[in-house]
């Protein structure tokens, strides 16, 4: 992959994370956090394995920045 594939997946997951905390600020508005718990635990756990992959293609983007 190159800089700009790097960036532009980075810029997908950072929408991804962004609507899924939407979705569970929305889960916990509405109290279906207690409702649902574990459909609340799987969108946590989406978000902690999103920003685990956009920091990893944050590095790649900074090192292939470097390297132009």
């Amino acid at each position: 992959m190159n800089h700009t594939e790097y960036q532009r997946v980075v810029e997908e997951l950072n929408t991804l994370i962004t609507d899924t905390r939407q979705l569970i600020a929305r889960f916990e508005d509405t109290g279906m956090d207690n409702e649902m718990p574990d459909d609340y635990t799987r969108l946590e756990l989406m978000v902690s394995e999103a920003l685990k992959q956009q920091r990893h293609y944050m590095q790649k983007v900074l090192e292939t920045d470097s390297h132009d």
